[in-house]
């Protein structure tokens, strides 16, 4: 099979893609266990590109249950160095609005129940997170916006902090407000450890939030229900396709360096010519 620079992590509502061709689905085994559900690779403007959804097709996995080191180790078995995921968010500010979207550049993980890094058990490694998501690449997220040709015009947001839940419940009163004083922009349940996990791998990575409410704290607006939630984030599908579309011709074209594809070597503690050969083929993938 054809090496697999970029990869598509859909989120809420990107069960598959449309604009896929040459469509082939590979049932992948990682170290970390299985990933969500089957990769599916095929090419977009003829450049190679995996697909997966991160809650599996059907929308099966709850945020917790999500398999984050099998989904991020899958994709990099196949060669992905690029990473860009799709995810579905409330707004913790007034001026995000509903059907927005939001590139974030920053991430407050108070996730508690989550595997968030592929080493341990006889290998150290400290990465590097003051910039968790590769400029390049939220960059050309931002052009590929601008050339989609959506339908609708969508108001882009070009920074903002991600600060993500365990879930699979919504906020409290309380946690909403105590989230807008932290400076949070947005809040979501799956983007960490996913944009960890990607640094670990030496993935650029970057995503793109579709604003579907205002969370609990706004107090003229309805407070989120998954029915409200999804039905804005459906709206927004066939935006999201498009974007991802545009996304793979560009990077596709231009395949940008970043800090990311070498995050490791000052990251690394544990010399690899020290490792047991058992961990040695537990990070064959990562440590490439």
């Amino acid at each position: 099979m054809q090496q697999v620079l970029i990869g598509i992590m859909g989120g809420s509502g990107l069960y598959q893609m449309d604009a896929l061709q040459d469509v082939q689905e590979h049932d992948v085994t990682t170290p970390f266990g299985k990933p969500s559900d089957v990769v599916v690779t095929g090419k977009v403007h003829g450049t190679p590109v995996a697909f997966l959804a991160r809650h599996g097709r059907g929308h099966r996995l709850l945020p917790s249950e999500v398999p984050y080191r099998a989904n991020i180790c899958a994709l990099k078995q196949l060669g992905v160095r690029y990473l860009i995921s799709f995810s579905a968010v409330g707004s913790l500010k007034e001026e995000l609005r509903p059907l927005d979207m939001v590139l974030p550049d920053q991430f407050i993980d108070l996730t508690k129940r989550r595997d968030s890094t592929f080493f341990g058990a006889g290998a150290v490694a400290h990465a590097s997170l003051a910039q968790p998501v590769c400029a390049a690449l939220s960059d050309l997220l931002a052009r590929a916006l601008a050339e989609a040709g959506l339908v609708e015009p969508v108001r882009l947001h070009r920074s903002g902090t991600y600060v993500c839940i365990d879930g699979p419940q919504f906020s409290t009163l309380a946690e909403s407000q105590w989230y807008r004083s932290m400076g949070a922009s947005v809040i979501g349940m799956t983007n960490m450890p996913e944009a960890k996990l990607a640094r670990e791998a030496q993935m650029a990575y970057a995503t793109l939030a579709m604003v579907t409410d205002y969370d609990c704290w706004h107090p003229r607006e309805a407070h989120v229900t998954a029915d409200s939630a999804i039905a804005n984030l459906m709206r927004n599908a066939g935006n999201a396709q498009r974007i991802a579309a545009a996304a793979i011709r560009i990077l596709g074209a231009e395949l940008p360096p970043s800090i990311a594809h070498t995050a490791l070597q000052s990251a690394l503690v544990t010399n690899p010519t020290t490792m047991a050969p058992e961990v040695l083929q537990r990070l064959e993938a990562i440590l490439k």
